[in-house]
């Protein structure tokens, strides 16, 4: 019987493998953290995420908690925000913090990471209007210097300063006295963040749990 071990898995698993990129076993070990994180209920809600310790601590724990009820991020045509979320959402979103695998081709990895930059970028342009400000940029910047590891995080803010003000003389530079600015659209945003590895960078910790681990 243990050779049938994988056919006892609920077959609505084997489509979330797919779709996310999670193995079975993996998607398991989530429903049970999904599971504690609802109190046993079939949906999540925002007020569930109080009780993660290593949230508390999170500089962009907002960001992050929003990121979960946001129509963009698991139905990529749509917009808006929900107020809960079953399972699968809630995989679809885990699976974005996952680390790509190994053996990828260039076009695979470049879909991968525009995915990631897509899922970064949304949580930034919050009222959801397809561009963020400069301070936003300089945040996401920050943010990923100061998991690199490698800098602390003075140097980390001053690089981003820099950064921010380089888009802003480069991008203001070429406007009309008369033009707005309106932002960074996710085209540039792209661009911007290209000499940026960012793969390994993007992991949360929850309920125990660490995204990039749990997927290795």
């Amino acid at each position: 019987m243990g050779a049938l071990q994988s056919s006892r898995d609920p077959p609505e698993y084997q489509d979330l493998a797919q779709k996310t990129g999670f193995s079975t076993e993996q998607i398991t070990v989530l429903h049970k953290r999904f599971k504690q994180l609802s109190q046993d209920e079939e949906r999540l809600r925002k007020g569930d995420f109080d009780q993660i310790p290593d949230l508390a601590t999170n500089p962009i724990r907002a960001q992050i908690i929003d990121a979960f009820f946001d129509r963009r991020n698991f139905h990529p045509d749509s917009g808006g925000k929900v107020e809960e979320i079953g399972f699968e959402e809630f995989l679809v979103v885990m699976s974005h913090f996952r680390p790509p695998p190994l053996n990828m081709t260039e076009e695979h990895r470049k879909k991968v990471r525009e995915e990631k930059l897509r899922f970064l970028f949304n949580m930034h342009d919050t009222d959801d209007d397809g561009t963020i400000t400069l301070e936003e940029y300089r945040h996401v910047v920050e943010e990923l210097l100061s998991r690199s590891g490698t800098i602390g995080k003075e140097t980390a803010k001053s690089i981003a300063d820099a950064a921010m003000l380089e888009v802003a003389s480069i991008s203001m530079g070429h406007m009309e006295p008369d033009e707005f600015y309106e932002g960074i659209t996710f085209e540039h945003f792209l661009k911007l963040l290209s000499q940026f590895e960012i793969e390994a960078r993007m992991n949360i910790r929850f309920l125990n749990m660490d995204a990039t681990t749990l997927c290795k």
